[in-house]
């Protein structure tokens, strides 16, 4: 089992973001996931979002390098080295100077194949032993947009049901995504579940 975060970032958990909600599964992962995974060596993936202009559709800049909102939720010690800088809700796009302050981005533009190579290094080639459990946010969107991009390349997808959240953190909406469009790209998994898979 390997476990990759999305977008959990200052922008979307910190009070004051730009596009921060109240959604419980911040706190979840804060003061729950993340101890856990310290106590027993796990170590965790992450895709961050570099959300600068130029954006197709989007009018307005978030998660800007070099700025506060940019900055992960996910203490360094508990996270795998090389995380994957997105530019827009599905991981395949990237962009030039993704992720450098110092630099002007380009425009995003969509690199299937060095996100492929990205999961090949930090959690290995599809096995079907194996499982991808994502956690963060949003589970309507980028979430979304990645278990596809996974289930594509022949992973095994789960969304641990306690450390995911909509943009609106609404409970209600969740549990229906879960049932559709959801199921089409991976199941819902509970903390007691992961917890007895990581404690052995």
């Amino acid at each position: 089992m390997h476990i990759i975060s999305v977008d959990m970032q200052r922008d979307f958990c910190a009070n004051g973001g730009a596009c921060y909600q109240v959604r419980p599964c911040v706190e979840f992962i804060q003061k729950i996931l993340v101890p856990h995974c310290r106590n027993h060596g796990i170590r965790l993936a992450e895709i961050v979002s570099d959300y600068r202009q130029p954006r197709p559709g989007v009018p307005f800049a978030h998660c800007v390098p070099g700025t506060p909102g940019y900055q992960s939720e996910l203490p360094v010690d508990i996270k795998k080295p090389h995380s994957w800088i997105k530019s827009m809700h599905s991981p395949v796009w990237v962009r030039k100077h993704c992720g450098i302050a110092e630099k002007r981005p380009g425009k995003p533009y969509a690199d299937p194949e060095s996100f492929s190579n990205w999961l090949a290094t930090v959690v290995g080639p599809p096995q079907a032993s194996e499982t991808i459990v994502l956690i963060g946010l949003t589970l309507d969107c980028c979430i979304l947009c990645t278990a596809q991009e996974l289930f594509f390349r022949g992973y095994k997808v789960e969304f641990l049901v306690e450390a995911v959240d909509t943009y609106s953190g609404s409970q209600e909406e969740k549990q229906s995504l879960f049932d559709t469009p959801l199921a089409n790209w991976g199941q819902p998994v509970s903390w007691q579940q992961i917890r007895e898979k990581t404690i052995g």
